[in-house]
Order: C-alpha cells, then sequence, then structure tokens
C-alpha cells in the first residue's frame, strides 16, 4: 500500500537520484533533525529552570564523583553510569547551574545521534516527528538536565534498535555495527535491567535467524556496559544473585503487580508515586497515554501494508517488553520509567502521523491534517502545562532542604558531620554531611556506630512530621525546622 510516507521515501530517492551522491539531500535531513535537537535543548534551558536543586536520587549519583560532598549510600538496584556521565563537571565544580547546562546541552546532542542512527530506515521529516514527539514530552522534557539514568537508557535504546535495523537490512556497514555495540552498552552502563527488557526481541530475533554478527555485537555491548555492576555484585554483595535479589527487595518484591493504574496517577507531575495512592489526574492530562499505543499500533498496521514491517515491528515491540516490567511486576510508578517505551513509540507514532496526514500521492489531506495538527498542540499544551507545574514543586521542595541544610549550619552541624533519620540522604548532601539509616532500603549504619560518630563530629538526627525520634537521640537538643524536628548531638 502506498501512503504518505512510501511518497515520502520516493521523494527523497527521486532527489538523490539527481546529485552525484545524493548529499544535498541528506545535509537537509541532518539539518532538521539537528534543530529538533536543538529545540529541545533550548526548552530544557527555558522551562527546567538551571537553579533547580538536586533532587534526592541526583544526589546520590552526583556524591559519587564530587569532592565537594560525601559520597551517599550506593543501593543495589543503581549503577554507576549516571555518576561517570556527570564527573566531567561534578568532579571539580559544585555549581548547579552548570551542571544543568551540560547536561541539557548533552542530552541534546544524544538525541541528535539517537535520530541520525535511524537515517535510510525512514525519511528526515517522519525521524524529525519522531524525535519532536518524544522531546516534547514532560517527562522528557523535565529529566534531560537531570542526573537521572532513564532518559539516557532511551537514547541508547533508539541508538542500538536504529542501528540494528539498519545492519539487518544491509544499510550500512562496520560502523553501524559499532552502533548495536554502543547503544547496548550506554544502555547497560544506566541500568543493566533495563537494557535486558530492551534487547530481549532483538536477541531472540537473532537467534531465530542465526544472525551472528548482531548476535555478538548486542551480547557485547551488554557485557561491556553491565561488567562493573557485575564485578560490584561480587564484591559488595556477595554475588550477582544476590544483587538481583536485593534490588528486588527494594523495589518491593518484583513479581505480578498490575501498575497500570499507578503510572496513570503519576502522570499528573508526581517524580514518584510510592505508595501510589490518590486520585487520577484529570482525564485531559491521562488522554494522551490511553491514546498512545493505538497509533502506535496504526504505524505498525500502516507499515506492514507497505511491506516495511520490520523498520517499525522491531522498535514496537522493543517498547512493550521495556515497558513491562514497569507496568506489570512493580507496586510503584514512576513516569521517568517508561522513558525507553516512549521513544521507541515515537518512531510507529510518526509513521501513523504522516499517513493520516498525507494522501498516497504525497499531497496533504486537509481536513485529516488540520484534526492532527489541532490534537497535537492540545496535546503540547497539556505537556508543557505540567511541566511548568513539575518544576514549580520540585523546586519548591529542594528549596526546602537548602533551608534545613542552612539551619543546621547555624546549629553548628557543619562539615564533617553526619545526618541521620528523614530524608537524610538529600538533607546530608545539602548540608555537606555524610548520611546514615539504621534500617529501611538505605540501612548503612548502626544506633551504636552513630553514637560513637557523635563522640568525634557534628550529629543531627531528623523526624519528619508525626514521627518519633529514635532512642539514641531522645536526649539530644531539640530544634524546629519548617516541620520537621531536629535532635543535634552534645558535643562530645
Amino acid at each position: 500500500m502506498a501512503d504518505g510516507v512510501n511518497a515520502m521515501l520516493a521523494g527523497r530517492r527521486r532527489d538523490e537520484a539527481t546529485t552525484a551522491s545524493g548529499t544535498p539531500g541528506r545535509l537537509r535531513g541532518d539539518a532538521l533533525i539537528a534543530a529538533v535537537a536543538a529545540v529541545f535543548t533550548l526548552l530544557q534551558l527555558v522551562f527546567v529552570h538551571p537553579w533547580m536543586g538536586l533532587g534526592w536520587d541526583e544526589t546520590v549519583y552526583v556524591s559519587q564523583v564530587t569532592s565537594h560532598h560525601p559520597a551517599a549510600f550506593f543501593s543495589a538496584p543503581r549503577s554507576r553510569g549516571v555518576s561517570l556521565l556527570v564527573a566531567p563537571v561534578a568532579s571539580w565544580s559544585s555549581s548547579t547551574e552548570l551542571l544543568r547546562v551540560y547536561l541539557a546541552v548533552l542530552s541534546g546532542l544524544g538525541l541528535y545521534l539517537a535520530l541520525r542512527a535511524w537515517k535510510g530506515l525512514f525519511p528526515a521529516p517522519v525521524l524529525a516527528t519522531a524525535g519532536a514527539f518524544f522531546a516534547t514530552l514532560w517527562v522528557t522534557l523535565f529529566y534531560g538536565p537531570q542526573a537521572m539514568p532513564n532518559y539516557w537508557v532511551a537514547i541508547g535504546a533508539l541508538i542500538c534498535v536504529g542501528c540494528f535495523l539498519r545492519v539487518r537490512q544491509g544499510l550500512s556497514g562496520r560502523a553501524t555495527v559499532w552502533g548495536v555495540v554502543t547503544g547496548a552498552a550506554l544502555m547497560a552502563w544506566m541500568r543493566p535491567t533495563d537494557a535486558v527488557w530492551v534487547t530481549l526481541p532483538l536477541l531472540v530475533l537473532v537467534l531465530v535467524r542465526r544472525h551472528w554478527l548482531l548476535l555478538l555485537a548486542l551480547v557485547g555491548g551488554l557485557a561491556a556496559g553491565g561488567v562493573e555492576w557485575v564485578i560490584e555484585a561480587y564484591g559488595w554483595y556477595g554475588g550477582l544473585g544476590e544483587r538481583l535479589s536485593r534490588a528486588s527487595e527494594i523495589q518491593g518484591g518484583l513479581g505480578w503487580n498490575i501498575a497500570v493504574d499507578d503510572q496513570m496517577r503519576s502522570l499528573g507531575g508526581r517524580g514518584l508515586c510510592r505508595p501510589c495512592t490518590g486520585s487520577m489526574p484529570h482525564p485531559v492530562v491521562t488522554l494522551w497515554w490511553l491514546v498512545l499505543p493505538a497509533v502506535a499500533v496504526l504505524g505498525v498496521v500502516v507499515a506492514v501494508r507497505a511491506r516495511r514491517a520490520a523498520r517499525t515491528v522491531i522498535p514496537f515491540a522493543c517498547a512493550v517488553t521495556a515497558a513491562l516490567p514497569y507496568l506489570f511486576m512493580i507496586g510503584y510508578a514512576a513516569p521517568r520509567f517508561l522513558q525507553p517505551a516512549y521513544a521507541l513509540l515515537a518512531v510507529p507514532v510518526a509513521v501513523a502521523l504522516w499517513h493520516l496526514a498525507r494522501t498516497a500521492g504525497g499531497r496533504w489531506r486537509p481536513v485529516a491534517a488540520s484534526l492532527v495538527a489541532l490534537a497535537l498542540a492540545g496535546h503540547l499544551a497539556v505537556q508543557f502545562a505540567v511541566l511548568v507545574g513539575t518544576v514549580d514543586r520540585n523546586v519548591e521542595s529542594r528549596e526546602d532542604w537548602a533551608r534545613v541544610a542552612d539551619e543546621l549550619h547555624r546549629l553548628g552541624v557543619r562539615p564533617p558531620c553526619l545526618i541521620t533519620g528523614h530524608e537524610s540522604i538529600p538533607i546530608g548532601y545539602y548540608t555537606g554531611c555524610s548520611s546514615g539509616a539504621t534500617s529501611g532500603n538505605n540501612e548503612n549504619i548502626t544506633a551504636a556506630e552513630i553514637v560513637d560518630t557523635a563522640r568525634r563530629v557534628p550529629v543531627a538526627d531528623v523526624t519528619g512530621p508525626g514521627g518519633t525520634p529514635p532512642g539514641y537521640a531522645r536526649g539530644w537538643a531539640s530544634h524546629r525546622i519548617t516541620d520537621l524536628s531536629i535532635r543535634v548531638a552534645p558535643r562530645g
């Protein structure tokens, strides 16, 4: 079946035939993709304030490589990829603004390279549409300039799957095979378990088709990215099985657990929905999430009827396996978990949108194109409204941590020091102190060790609203900071 995408492909071939090598057409395509990446970077700097303080998870990753703060406890599910990603800035500068700008520019470059990995599979307008759809989701814009792993898993997924398809269809040479390796390694470097879920359909396909070069590239990339995580498992956790078991325990025990409704509740801008209670966001906010799979399926149908199924079906299958554990195997939700799935679904979504907007001859369908444009405009309005609200809430919460840190400094709790109790990891980072917990997912110290530490350096315990202080801190001097109860250990 000839459709709008077919017409664009035919037009691109004609354009390339009019020149010796098709270079002008390729340059125009590169410029279009580069424009999408540049606008993405600019939107991050405009809407996600560079001065927004570091979030909880960010403080863990950044503290591993900075000399300005003690390293926070690094739990079993985490991987060192983000820490190494921010090291070029965080290792010598404590400027949050500089780190945000660095990550925004880097994420724009990552999007550009990821879209270029698909060149030759789809026309540049389709790739630009896919990139623009993914880049304008509030969750992509919000987490692009943050020291978090999920966006980079998404970029690695796009690079890996795009290069995989190009090698499979004979569209390029050795460099693209290395693209498969690089994409798989980037995913495993950031989140090894996510990398396995994303590449599962690819591994099955190469085994069935006996494409040993692609199998070697995939397995080699996963191994290269995940080797540090595996070595650390044997060095700190007693083995790979023990680390996986501990990671599952921290995440509430992985198993059959429908979290679709939890993900829907988080779409209103909740960074972490655990426990995921409360009402659903307004239906207008969740509508895009319900329509997304239907539009992606339409893109798959269009590709199948056009006899170009693989380049659309394969990213769709990888998106499904990437989303599977976060929709049906975990007891809580965070919007960022689904970023790799959104990035891969963007490809069939773009195919579907162009099919709806253009005829088989390449002409615009005025009514259909207008309706598509209207729907996209409404979608963007919702995404940016949620983004603005999310940024404002996070700026406020992180300013609260900074105020608590300032008050702790006034009380004499200055580095070297130790913070325990409620939100001890982010408060400890903002104060410049180590953090400790005697129970829970971040348990890394005992009560006896805390008391012993208090003999040498300042120690403060933070009790949250409605909580009770631990036994070791009940005799310490009590203070109120915002809605928190702070107990400071006596000197010596």
